[in-house]
């Protein structure tokens, strides 16, 4: 197989001239000899660069050429002339074909393979290209593609991958190896090569006995210098790679193209610098983040962590191993909102009339306050301290400061505030939050409630906010967050717990400076992002669209995972958020299939392409696509369908 390359190879040769030597030849030559010391000395490529093979004794003429010897070179290949001029020149290649592997190819295979398939072994220890350029993140190789061709064919599916974008190949430096990631090929027409550039992922050290890459970690230490070969990581190296470093991990998928080699995420390194799963609609997202969290809450049945659920679809995925919140049995109380959540909710108004109302808001809100029994035990308070208020003192008192005006002054403001008040109050949909019944002093039990603590086996709370008018779901969000936030400011003398907080469809309360409107969940959400590692607070975000996410907020994400992603404008969000290691995956980004995904950052030892596994029937939410071909061909029950929303409609629930 090996001479047949070579003649193939080879075509200019045949001139015998010298000057018409093809580039292809000699980084053909380097690498077939590199790789298998299939005959003849080493070859001399236009660039000076001569390859020494290191494994093959067997020539005598190969010994004592080096780089620096192009003449000597030359003066060896022509030696041996009786040989080799027929193999290189013949157009009637088959006498010279079965004339030259007996003494040539045999050598360089005995003491290598030792394992049982030789072609996997051979195909691993031959190179596939050589070095050109180096830079200090990554650099550039030309590829052989006849090389290319031969390990695609190769039993083992990452050599079969070796060379292509996205795969991993390794460059030996001293007794360490290199492993890169292949970003992008073009075709060197002149050479008859395939130049790369690579992005280097790290370096582990070569075992003595058998030559394989182990104790991998990430950096750089000492780069490689052009003229070096480049080889395909095999599955065994990524094996290696892959493999825990003793810290706590969770397996939930299997690394691409590999059938057996676990992908697993560092629970510390994702949750301590923040996560975003990110993917279009379709594409198994919100099964992926049930797969997550499951896979965390079995590995810590007493953590702490808090999901926000605009759809209602995580209720049935945890219903066996977390508590499930809505607007039946949240009863969040209305005075835990501090002064920016009540303008948010109780003021209409816009301009210099809702700074009027605000000043208003804050006498009367802080005034109510102070009439609380536990105000008077503790002194001195502020419009932002969770006292407990009656909505009727709120009333009574702007009520009262409206009475107190002139007759010239304008009663407008206040009868704003006390009509939206009056509003909310009477609205049943709101009850689950302005009710009259959550006066008492709950706060202890509530956050202890929302916050699983303690968890009780079920370590999760599910916030399904689906039925909460959409007009305050943003300011519910931000008062879920902010606890967070702020019990983890006033807890820092204890000995807490961190606490994890998901957002999913996250673009909604964290827009991007377009279509940010001033809500106070953004303003939390952003200084979670940026402050709570600090505190034990690691955020998640969930999001199909992360162009409309606030680029401050996922650039604060430790960890990205990325499914598929069809919008352009999305594509090239997630590429200046992801790091430069995973430039070569983010190609890959727009053909990944369902419940597929590249995983970078610190929860992973290298950039990682993955398949998620499957998640049982139970555990997964309810985010079905409907079968528009079977629902249409059932029939029946279409009368008491429609009645039996439109009581709920009406109901609101």
């Amino acid at each position: 197989m090996g001479n047949s390359g070579f003649r193939t190879f080879d075509p200019a040769k045949e001139a015998g001239a010298e000057p018409p030597q093809p580039r292809g030849n000699s980084l053909r030559d380097r690498i077939m000899r590199g790789g298998s010391g299939a005959g003849g000395a080493p070859t001399l490529s236009p660039s000076g660069y001569v390859h020494q093979p290191q494994a093959v004794a067997s020539d005598a003429h190969s010994q004592p050429v080096r780089e620096t010897e192009p003449e000597q070179a030359r003066a060896a290949q022509a030696e041996p002339t009786a040989a080799p001029e027929p193999r290189e020149a013949a157009p009637n290649p088959v006498p010279a074909v079965e004339a030259e592997p007996a003494p040539s190819p045999e050598p360089p295979r005995a003491p290598k393979p030792n394992e049982e398939p030789p072609s996997i072994s051979v195909n691993a220890d031959k190179p596939i290209g050589v070095v050109l350029e180096i830079a200090g993140s990554g650099s550039q190789i030309a590829i052989d593609l006849e090389r290319l061709n031969e390990c695609g064919e190769d039993a083992d599916p990452s050599i079969a991958m070796a060379g292509q974008v996205g795969s991993q190949i390794k460059i030996r430096v001293g007794n360490s190896w290199l492993l890169a990631s292949v970003r992008n090929q073009r075709q060197d027409r002149k050479a008859g090569s395939i130049l790369a550039n690579i992005d280097f992922l790290g370096e582990g050290t070569e075992e003595k006995l058998t030559g394989k890459l182990h104790a991998f970690r990430r950096g750089v230490t000492r780069y490689p210098v052009p003229g070096a070969l480049v080889y395909p990581a095999t599955t065994a190296d990524l094996k290696q790679v892959y493999a825990s470093d003793g810290r706590s991990s969770i397996t939930i998928g299997k690394v691409y193209p590999t059938k057996d080699i676990r992908a697993g995420v560092y629970v510390d390194a994702m949750l301590g610098k923040h996560f975003a799963l990110l993917g279009s609609t379709g594409t198994g997202k919100s099964t992926s983040a049930a797969l997550i969290l499951h896979r965390i809450c079995e590995a810590a049945p007493e953590g702490h962590i808090v999901m926000v659920d605009p759809h209602g679809e995580y209720a049935s995925a945890f219903r066996n191993t977390g508590v499930i919140l809505d607007v039946s049995n949240l009863q969040m109380p209305y005075w835990i909102m501090n002064f920016e959540e009540h303008c948010e909710v109780l003021l209409t108004s816009n301009g210099n009339d809702r700074q009027v109302d605000a000043d208003i808001l804050a006498k009367c809100l802080l005034k109510a306050r102070q009439k609380s029994r536990l105000a008077e035990a503790m002194g001195k308070i502020t419009v932002d301290s969770p006292i407990p208020y009656l909505l009727s003192d709120l009333s009574n008192e702007l009520q009262d400061a409206m009475g107190k005006l002139d007759k010239s002054t304008n009663t407008a403001p206040y009868m704003r505030i006390k009509t939206k008040l009056d509003e909310i109050k009477g609205d049943p949909r709101y009850q689950f939050m302005f009710s009259g019944m959550l006066v008492a002093d709950t706060m202890t039990d509530f956050i202890a409630k929302i916050f699983r603590m303690p968890s009780n086996g079920k370590p999760i709370s599910i916030i399904d906010v689906s039925g909460v008018p959409s007009d305050i779901t943003a300011t519910v969000v931000a008062v879920l967050s902010r606890l967070v936030f702020d019990f983890a400011i006033w807890s820092r003398d204890e000995r807490t717990s961190p606490i994890l907080l998901v957002c999913e469809e996250a673009h909604r309360y964290v827009p991007n400076e377009k279509n940010a409107d001033g809500n106070s969940v953004g303003t939390i959400l952003s200084r979670i992002a940026k402050e709570g590692r600090k505190y034990g607070i690691s955020l998640g975000l969930i999001t199909q669209r992360p162009s409309d996410l606030a680029e401050g907020v996922l650039s604060q994400c430790g960890t990205i995972l990325s499914m598929r992603l069809n919008n352009d404008r999305d594509q090239d969000f997630v590429r200046a958020a992801m790091p430069e290691g995973a430039r070569g995956f983010l190609d890959a980004i727009p053909a990944l299939r369902n419940r597929e995904c590249i995983i970078c950052g610190e929860g992973v030892a290298i950039p990682i392409r993955m398949s998620f596994d499957n998640l049982e029937e139970a555990k997964r939410p309810a985010s079905d696509d409907p079968s528009f071909v079977e629902l249409w061909n059932q029939t029946g029950g279409e009368e008491e369908i429609v009645q039996r929303t439109v009581q709920r409609w009406r109901s609101q629930g």
